[in-house]
């Protein structure tokens, strides 16, 4: 399990972190999203032991990351910014992974570079970014890690290896209860394959939830009355609400069977009920209710 719990930290005058809390479950996938400069990479920094936090704690297993070589032998991390040793092939940078990691598999890496078609003797400066990406998984991967930490991992994959990817990190969740936490901008591919989201905004988590639990618990609700009664959505917790004509327009969060049964005792002629999509989700979250997010919403 990674405990993350009261973290902060400023760099100068700058708070990065404040009062920061994860919970990320063993063999689960955990996709922490939010807006540019939320601080998901500033965590994931302390979470992979580069940084360390002014206050509060960082665990995994139970013990303190920063400085925990033990701990670090079990996880790996692939970075949005990339970095091999510039004379180095594939291959060689296979050997120097291997020297550092006490459980690395060679048979699972000449499997990959086959899968991947990448070529080990080419060095790893003359890849193209999506090539590095795949050496820096290819890599990682082999380590045969508990923990998988990845910053952006499909950057610039075309379709066809971002399937490859994700078949790796769901096999190894599944067959050896590997323990995932992944930060990403592209929320459709996340909400396909995250068990858990968190929603991190100035250094704050303004949401974490079980996935499946979030998309029931928020919907997006269009309503028309043949003569609207007088507070028809009272006792329902009603984020957001709009009237587009006859036809009402609404972000409500409560269980389906509380929504379903205060709106349909008032007979509306239309009733339309959808669950919102994690981009939707995290636009309403972090974007409000501005003219431009409500067109994307409805």
């Amino acid at each position: 399990m990674i405990l993350i719990q009261n973290v902060t930290k400023s760099f100068e005058q700058f708070k990065a972190l404040d009062n920061l809390d994860i919970h990320v479950n063993k063999g689960s996938i955990y996709g922490l999203v939010g807006t540019n400069g939320a601080g998901k990479t500033t965590i994931i920094k302390h979470l992979t032991g580069i940084i360390r936090q002014d206050a509060g704690q960082i665990t995994v297993e139970g013990e303190a990351v920063f400085d925990n070589q033990k701990i670090k032998e079990k996880m790996g991390f692939i970075p949005d910014d990339l970095f091999f040793f510039s004379t180095y092939n594939l291959k060689e940078m296979s050997k120097f992974y291997k020297q550092l990691y006490p459980n690395w598999n060679e048979e699972r890496y000449a499997h990959m570079v086959s899968q991947f078609k990448l070529d080990e003797q080419r060095k790893l400066a003359r890849f193209s970014k999506g090539m590095q990406k795949q050496a820096a998984f290819i890599l990682t991967m082999s380590t045969m890690p508990d923990y998988l930490i990845l910053d952006e991992p499909i950057d610039g994959l075309d379709p066809i290896i971002r399937k490859l990817v994700w078949k790796y990190i769901v096999e190894d969740v599944a067959e050896k209860e590997m323990t995932v936490l992944v930060s990403s901008h592209n929320l459709r591919e996340l909400e396909g394959i995250c068990d858990s989201i968190g929603i991190l905004s100035k250094g704050h988590m303004v949401m974490e939830r079980d996935l499946d639990e979030l998309k029931s618990d928020i919907h997006k609700i269009q309503v028309a009355y043949k003569e609207r009664p007088e507070n028809p959505y009272e006792g329902l917790n009603v984020l957001h609400q709009e009237a587009r004509g006859t036809i009402d327009l609404l972000i409500i969060r409560n269980k389906k069977e509380d929504v379903e049964k205060v709106i349909e005792k008032n007979h509306p002629v239309v009733f339309d009920m959808l669950p919102l999509s994690l981009e939707e989700i995290f636009i309403y979250e972090l974007g409000g209710v501005d003219s431009e997010i409500q067109g994307i919403l409805f």
